[in-house]
């Protein structure tokens, strides 16, 4: 990877003019859901209900985000979002964990309403876990009192992206370590669990230096008492990160990096861990090995144990 740029990093109004149009979506409906096992706090494999929620476009505007496209440019009225997941608990009454990613901050008010957060609150009663994503700034006394008052346990799941001093202020995060640490130990002094989301090859960044940085990451969250780190490949698509990846500033991890991530968190025994597998093929060119390594990788989410590699004499890994 060459130095870094000398110019100012990329802005907001930047990331904006490179962004496309978005996806056509109902402020009435989640824009998806997904039910996937996952490996819960306490050992167990359980089906994860995700409810994709559809509202109002996060104002963070982070470099690498494509969250973006599944979003409305303006509020959605009051009661649209506890719709969204009264309809999805609905068709989906035996799964105890659910999670409500609304591609921003679940404590935004312009994108969830305070009536909405409380109407929720209901909802999902009978839940084991729910998991809601927010930025750290936003993360403030709205969390332990919306705790409180609910009766599963709370998790909230933060962008940490990275520690590496010289990429994070390039990602227009708005955020510093000191921030998402304030955010962390705020939430766990209300006995609050705290899932890190983490890149695995963030912009400006080499293979080797992606790989050393997602791993530092990892060390980071954990010490502070983060219990779950999800590292993501970071991936083009948006527009900026297109523009980047032309320039040479930026490229996707490849597989064996994902791998090496993946096996030194679980590793670690401090933690859950997990690999990003969204799209996982596209970072898998080789077809001899692809559905071999894949799979290996989704054991080894499941069930937070290294497994033998996999090699392959067809490209050498």
């Amino acid at each position: 990877m060459r130095p870094l740029p000398v110019e100012p990093p990329p802005d907001g109004r930047w990331i904006l003019a490179q962004r496309g149009p978005r996806n056509p979506v109902d402020p009435q409906r989640p824009y998806a859901v997904l039910v996937e096992p996952e490996r819960t706090r306490d050992g167990r494999v359980e089906d994860v209900l995700t409810v994709f929620l559809t509202n109002r476009t996060c104002p963070f505007r982070c470099l690498m985000c494509d969250l973006w496209k599944n979003t409305t440019p303006q509020r959605v009225p009051v009661g649209a979002v506890a719709r969204q997941v009264e309809d999805t608990l609905r068709r989906h009454p035996h799964v105890r964990h659910v999670k409500l990613y609304n591609a921003g901050n679940f404590f935004d008010d312009q994108a969830i309403s305070p009536a909405d957060r409380r109407r929720i609150v209901d909802l999902v009663a009978d839940r084991e876990t729910v998991i809601i994503e927010c930025h750290p700034r936003l993360v403030d006394d709205r969390c332990p009192a919306f705790a409180k008052v609910l009766r599963p346990r709370l998790q909230v799941a933060m962008g940490l992206e990275t520690v590496d001093p010289d990429v994070l202020p390039r990602l227009n995060k708005q955020m510093t370590l000191a921030d998402f640490e304030r955010a962390t130990r705020l939430l766990r002094a209300h006995d609050i669990d705290v899932r890190a989301f983490i890149l695995l090859r963030a912009p400006f960044q080499s293979e080797e230096e992606g790989a050393y940085w997602a791993m530092r990451s990892i060390d980071y969250a954990l010490a502070l008492g983060v219990e779950c780190c999800a590292v993501v490949p970071t991936r083009a698509g948006n527009g900026a990160m297109d523009r980047l990846m032309e320039q040479g500033w930026f490229h996707p991890p490849s597989l064996r990096s994902i791998e090496r991530v993946l096996e030194y968190g679980i590793g670690l025994e401090s933690g859950r861990v997990f690999m990003d597998l969204w799209d996982i093929e596209t970072f898998a060119p080789c077809p001899y090995c692809r559905e071999a390594r894949i799979e290996r990788l989704r054991a080894m989410n499941l069930m937070q144990k290294l497994s033998e590699p996999v090699s392959c004499a067809r490209c050498g890994e």
